[in-house]
């Protein structure tokens, strides 16, 4: 039988929009676009740097609570306000997954609102860290 887990984190966009967080289907996790809110202090920093070392630290929380992390991970959709941040942004997403690898979109859309300089939503396989992995390298 098909097991399906909704973790809310109290945001208040998750009640007014009516949406999860995280919906786990299974193994299979699906994280919404989250931003960088310390949901401590409702604050977000200015900084790009910091705001998507917070992102990273809400999407660890919330795969933490369906008992997976961020070695799970594999597919990440990356939304960068400013195309002129996106080196920023990549060195971090290069520290929090390497050797992880997921597949990955990164885009430079409008977000929605001009507070939030990235969002990040991911895809995550509970287990995935611990399976076999075999890597092709392909000419492209």
């Amino acid at each position: 039988m098909t097991r399906i887990t909704k973790v809310k984190t109290g945001s208040v966009f998750e009640q007014q929009a009516s949406y999860s967080r995280i919906v786990a289907v299974d193994n299979w996790i699906y994280v919404s676009n989250t931003a960088g809110r310390n949901p401590h202090t409702q604050q977000i920093p200015e900084d790009i740097s910091e705001q998507t070392h917070q992102v990273y630290a809400n999407i660890a929380l919330a795969l933490a609570a369906v008992d997976a992390t961020l070695a799970d991970v594999v597919m990440s959709r990356v939304f960068i306000q400013q195309p002129a941040d996106v080196p920023v942004v990549m060195a971090i997403i290069g520290e929090k997954f390497r050797g992880v690898n997921p597949a990955s979109t990164v885009t430079c859309p409008p977000l929605g609102s001009t507070v939030y300089k990235v969002e990040i939503e991911v895809t995550a396989y509970r287990g995935a860290s611990t399976a076999e992995v075999a890597e092709i390298t392909v000419a492209v």
